[in-house]
């Protein structure tokens, strides 16, 4: 019988924003993973530990049960962390976020792993919706009753994690399945973008673009506006249906701190990206 396939139109950027020295975020974007990873600031070797995180997902077989392989990547990125801290006691305690869509064209739908707090969303039908719980001090006073949104917006450790990546922990990520809907566009993005955009701009600067480079370009553009105090990285893929037009092949995408040892690991990750059918 005859499946309707489902493609994926994606874009990717990362920028330094306006304060901040390095590049602490990576990101990838390819035809059937998606994923982003902020590595923790005020701890050394974020940048490290994001860059970790994504080239340990870009190398993971995307066959069989894909929460069960986003699981186990998440895995070994944590045993990744721990390894390197072994190996250099100056990268002891570093860590990351990290937020990852595997997609699964046949059931048309996403698996997802989460930890930490950059967030992924989908625009569908002019809303926005967050698919993602922020892993935070606060979120968690706020799921326990004892902050309203509006004094969690406010508050002094508003981006303290209680979960994460991290060298000499323990990897507990959430684990899902999303059913996804052509004409969806899914945004992932690190907390440069999330923590100082209102939901509202987020959704509006979706929905305006035409392509997912614009939105892209708008989102990291809004968040500079908006004092830019932090890393600014995010991933947006479009949902297109079957009667969509077949366009260019896309190329897998690596952007932030993953990319900045050259052209040799974007042509490794890219190579095993290709290959994951």
């Amino acid at each position: 019988m005859y499946m309707a396939h489902h493609v994926l139109r994606i874009a990717a950027g990362s920028d330094i924003g306006r304060r901040r020295r390095t590049n602490e975020d990576s990101a990838l974007a390819g035809p059937r993973l998606l994923a982003v990873a902020d590595g923790m600031g005020g701890h050394p070797h974020g940048d490290v530990a994001s860059g970790t995180a994504i080239a340990t997902l870009a190398r993971l077989p995307l066959d069989g049960d894909l929460v069960a392989a986003l699981s186990a990547g998440v895995t070994e990125v944590a045993a990744r962390l721990d390894a390197l801290a072994r190996q250099d006691p100056d990268m002891a305690g570093m860590g990351t976020t990290l937020t990852a869509l595997a997609w699964d064209e046949p059931g048309h739908r996403f698996a997802v792993a989460h930890i930490g707090d950059s967030r992924a969303y989908v625009l569908r039908g002019g809303d926005l919706f967050q698919l993602t719980r922020d892993h935070t001090m606060v979120q968690s006073l706020v799921d326990g009753g004892q902050l309203t949104y509006a004094e969690a917006a406010r508050h002094p450790k508003g981006s303290m994690l209680v979960r994460a990546l991290q060298s000499g922990g323990s990897a507990q990520p959430d684990l899902f399945w999303h059913d996804a809907l052509p004409g969806d566009r899914y945004l992932l993005c690190s907390d440069g973008v999330s923590g100082f955009l209102t939901p509202e701009a987020i959704r509006d600067a979706l929905a305006e673009a035409a392509r997912p480079a614009d939105g892209v370009v708008r989102l990291v553009g809004l968040a500079n506006a908006a004092g830019g105090q932090d890393n600014i990285t995010c991933v947006i893929a479009d949902v297109a249906g079957p009667e969509a037009p077949a366009g260019p092949a896309q190329e897998p995408l690596i952007v932030g701190a993953a990319a900045q040892d050259g052209p040799g690991r974007l042509a490794r990750f890219g190579r095993r990206l290709r290959g994951s059918h």
